[in-house]
């Protein structure tokens, strides 16, 4: 077990879906900062700014940039991210799935809508988790969780943040998004400091709030799998697609796109 955690970190895990890691990339919090400074001055294909007209502030997010960024990769090979993911899953192995990038300058009025990121995945397994860490000291701008969710019989459909609208339109499979502060859920929320990390479950309900401080709000989140995650098809298009991947229902991840980085 990694020196960061205990066995109720992981017991929490187990339970809850989601549980705060002190410090994971305390000692990567300018690498990161730089990595997004590339980031957002030489965005990917998949970059967005989630505002609408009428909206305050800048609410940039990109993802799937680790192999070009390589400030990204560092902290991604070199961190003790891959050994806390394997405890908290119970894995034996780590491999990569993606990295995201999420910047809430100040002032933006836009909250990240509640969401499930299983949904949007082309993964099923219990053996999932992000690591969501800030580089800047937050407490309203906080990500939110819901407890438990991730043991929901039926998951919550995917939608788009800018329109909101559903991501598989045709599908019946999910529950609508709720509204877990007016159903009385139990959500956590932490405030944090720059390095720390919430771990949360693929299927953990989670969104976070506008920033309306005055300081900047950026975010990196890593996206790992262990040894039960396996290709599955969904009813469209997965977020992110990884175009031309080829793999089959029910296959591990390919290696050479989703590299282990962490094995017993």
């Amino acid at each position: 077990m990694h020196a960061l955690i205990t066995q109720d970190h992981i017991d929490t895990y187990q339970r809850d879906g989601v549980v705060l890691i002190k410090g994971l990339f305390a000692d990567h919090v300018e690498t990161l900062r730089k990595g997004i400074e590339v980031n957002m001055s030489e965005p990917g294909p998949y970059a967005a700014e989630n505002l609408k007209d009428g909206d305050t502030g800048r609410f940039f997010d990109d993802y799937c940039n680790w192999t070009r960024i390589s400030e990204f990769e560092q902290v991604i090979r070199k961190s003790d991210a891959g050994e806390v993911a394997a405890d908290l899953m119970k894995s034996n192995s780590v491999q990569v799935f993606h990295d995201h990038v999420l910047v809430k300058e100040p002032g933006t009025s836009k909250p990240t809508p509640w969401h499930q990121d299983a949904p949007y995945y082309f993964v099923e397994g219990q053996q999932t988790v992000s690591f969501w860490s800030p580089l800047d000291p937050v407490t309203d701008a906080s990500l939110r969780c819901v407890a438990g969710s991730h043991k929901w019989e039926k998951q919550v459909v995917p939608t788009r943040w800018l329109n909101e609208d559903n991501f598989y339109p045709a599908s019946d499979a999910y529950m609508p998004v709720p509204d877990p502060d007016a159903d009385g859920m139990i959500v956590t929320e932490w405030a944090m400091e720059p390095g720390d990390a919430v771990a949360f479950n693929y299927g953990t309900l989670h969104g976070a709030r506008a920033n309306v401080s005055k300081n900047r709000r950026r975010a990196f989140s890593l996206r790992l799998v262990g040894d039960d995650a396996r290709y599955v098809e969904r009813p469209g298009p997965t977020s992110p697609p990884f175009p031309g991947h080829d793999m089959k229902a029910g296959q591990k991840l390919r290696e050479d796109w989703f590299p282990t980085i962490f094995n017993r």
